[in-house]
């Protein structure tokens, strides 16, 4: 593959490997796993998301076993500019790339499949994806059970998306639930898979997104926890200083956190 934009390699943070990627070279990634029809699972970490792989070892194995995990967060590029000096020109946001991957997609004829969320969710995401880029084809949608599916349940899943044609895969089921399901679906589609969490609501228009002044100053999460608190207080008001201070051992190699990689064991967690 031709490299296109910035890539500036993998690096553990908190033990999770993150790519110092741009835009540019995830979206060129993708579109060349797209062309050849390959197995190729993408996440958006932020915090939170690198946090989900520091508290459970083996989630951190399945995080480390994704293609590609680019650090959404402002807070997790300005990590790898610094522990390891990669001075990324911005964040890759998770949002951002859903677009620019769809409108990569539509260029070129080829369609997607949107997994997660809820049908009337997913419909006006759907309708808003076809609204920027007309080329675009929606080859299905599919929503969330809302629990763990059964084994033979993930095979006529697969199948569907198998049969449907799409040549890419988003999936809206939120952190860390998303992430085992790229990791676990990664071999059975043999295509890209994007884990995209909020993007689905956002572009829908059922989630606020946060000022870009605020996104631009690592305050999203403020953002985010001012519109749901009960819901997500636990998330940032407890693991942002973990994260932090966590960081800073690291840093100061007070601490050492190595990436743990997949062991070739499966545990079925099968979110759906």
């Amino acid at each position: 593959m031709i490299q296109r934009g910035i890539n500036g390699g993998k690096h553990a943070v908190l033990g999770v490997n993150v790519h110092a990627v741009d835009y540019d070279y995830a979206v060129h990634a993708i579109m060349e796993a797209a062309r050849q029809q390959r197995p190729f699972a993408v996440s958006a970490l932020a915090v939170h998301g690198v946090m989900t792989g520091f508290q459970d070892p083996e989630h951190a194995r399945r995080l480390n076993g994704l293609d590609l995990v680019v650090p959404d967060g402002q807070p997790v590029r300005w990590a790898l500019g610094w522990l390891y000096g990669q001075k990324l020109p911005d964040r890759v946001y998770g949002p951002e790339l859903t677009l620019r991957t769809a409108e990569a997609l539509a260029k070129e004829g080829l369609s997607v499949y949107l997994y997660g969320s809820q049908p009337p969710v997913l419909a006006r995401f759907a309708a808003d994806l076809q609204r920027r880029f007309p080329g675009l084809r929606i080859a299905g949608m599919e929503a969330s059970k809302f629990r763990r599916t059964t084994l033979p349940e993930r095979e006529e899943i697969a199948a569907r998306i198998r049969e449907s044609g799409a040549d890419a895969v988003f999936v809206g089921l939120g952190c860390p639930r998303q992430e085992v399901w790229a990791f676990e679906y990664r071999d059975l589609l043999s295509r890209p898979i994007l884990a995209v969490g909020a993007a689905f609501d956002f572009h829908a228009g059922t989630l606020a997104q946060a000022p870009r002044f605020m996104q631009d100053r690592g305050l999203e999460w403020l953002f985010r926890l001012s519109q749901e608190p009960g819901r997500l207080w636990r998330r940032y008001v407890l693991l942002n200083p973990l994260f932090l201070a966590n960081l800073l051992l690291q840093y100061t190699r007070l601490r050492s956190f190595h990436a743990r990689l997949p062991d070739g064991t499966e545990r079925h967690e099968l979110y759906g």
